[in-house]
């Protein structure tokens, strides 16, 4: 067995890495061409618009593109450049706008994964004899039984598994991930040592496509029905003032709502039907039970063999806050958590991630999308009565 744990010795073997133009995909080329891997880089072009394909943070885009190709020719190895841009559009940029104006807060980076990185392009390697598939993803992953398992990387400020739960069984068992034994600062020393021209090149942004970080200015172009203007609602139904478009607006948010009533006041609901933003206090916002659609199941057994007591897992509702203890249940077909705190702030669209713990060490055992939430019992009743007031 080698390094990737496959079979055969790492010169009759040949793995694609994507190659983002990055330092971290960089390092990775770099780490399995040293070792003697046969390494093949591909580079996906995703996008093509004004300013995001220059700015500092962009990634499969214009200077990116560049970069990747000359990182490349540093290492010796064959380079490919393939443009996915219609399939990127089709399968992430339009349906991160339709959930954007329907009111929630989707999660590109897990589309762009489950369909162009972990399904088209691991097709397109299996396509050129590669045994495997490597990224530059921040999770390790290790050999479980006759398959293998995601784990939370060494770096903890680097995790990625958040935007991986999506990742299928037969796609994990194809793909590796160098990085996830080492640091950020230990993967740019990698990059210097190898002369490497991205070796301090920033890193990339959450949402690549997305100019200045603005949703407003995307969605607006190819929505625009989601600048229509409507109400700011108070949870108890008065009436505080107008806004100019849903789309500048997400659950939890505090600033920049346009009002001033002498309390602080968050965002608790979108009904978009309506085009209505609901506020009310920080407490509104509390939520204990999520509703999942489109789960992944990665943990041993069927998630039909959870008991009816539920079972105790770690679950994640933002890529930026830590697991928090909760119970999962699946009872005649759907999937929901009970989280034992409440967390403030979650939306519909956005990803609850499980895990078997708390540390470092903890597996990822899948996850699925908020479909929807419950509150705390007042906060029900009140929006339940905001949605029988006329429009």
């Amino acid at each position: 067995m080698n390094s990737l744990d496959l079979p055969g010795s790492p010169e009759d073997t040949r793995v694609v890495v994507a190659m983002s133009g990055g330092v971290d995909s960089s390092v990775v080329a770099g780490i399995l061409a040293r070792q003697g891997y046969e390494v093949v880089g591909v580079t996906l072009q995703l996008y093509d618009h004004g300013a995001a394909t220059h700015r500092p943070g962009s990634c499969c885009a214009g200077q990116d593109i560049d970069d990747a190709r000359r990182v490349a020719e540093t290492l010796g190895i064959a380079h490919y450049v393939l443009d996915y841009e219609e399939r990127f559009r089709k399968a992430v940029i339009d349906p991160f706008a339709e959930s954007y104006i329907s009111g929630e807060t989707p999660i590109p980076c897990v589309s762009c994964n489950q369909t162009v990185k972990f399904s088209d392009l691991l097709g397109t390697a299996r396509d050129l004899g590669a045994d495997a598939l490597a990224t530059g993803h921040y999770i390790r992953s290790r050999p479980n039984g006759a398959h293998r398992a995601l784990f939370r990387p060494v770096d903890a400020d680097r995790d990625q598994s958040y935007f991986l739960f999506a990742t299928t069984q037969a796609q994990i068992d194809f793909l590796r991930f160098p990085l996830g034994e080492l640091s950020k600062p230990q993967v740019r020393q990698i990059a210097e040592e190898m002369g490497l021209s991205v070796a301090t090149k920033q890193d990339s942004q959450d949402i690549c496509f997305v100019p200045r970080g603005k949703y407003s200015d995307i969605i607006s172009r190819l929505k625009p029905e989601a600048s229509n203007p409507g109400d700011i609602v108070h949870i108890d139904g008065r009436v505080l003032g107008r806004h100019e478009g849903i789309l500048r607006f997400t659950i939890g948010q505090r600033r920049g709502i346009g009002i001033a009533t002498g309390e602080p006041l968050y965002v608790v609901h979108i009904d978009a039907e309506r085009a209505r933003v609901i506020v009310g206090p920080r407490e509104a916002l509390e939520t204990r039970r999520l509703y999942l659609r489109q789960v992944n199941w990665l943990g041993n057994g069927p998630l039909d063999a959870i008991s009816a007591e539920g079972m105790e897992v770690w679950a994640k509702v933002r890529s930026t806050r830590p697991p928090s203890p909760a119970t999962l249940y699946h009872r005649d077909g759907g999937t929901f958590v009970e989280l034992h705190e409440g967390e403030a702030g979650v939306a519909p669209g956005q990803a609850c991630v499980l895990y078997s713990d708390e540390g470092a060490e903890a597996r990822v055992l899948g996850g699925g999308f908020i479909e929807r939430s419950e509150r705390r019992a007042e906060a029900e009743a009140q929006l339940a009565r905001l949605e029988n007031l006329p429009a």
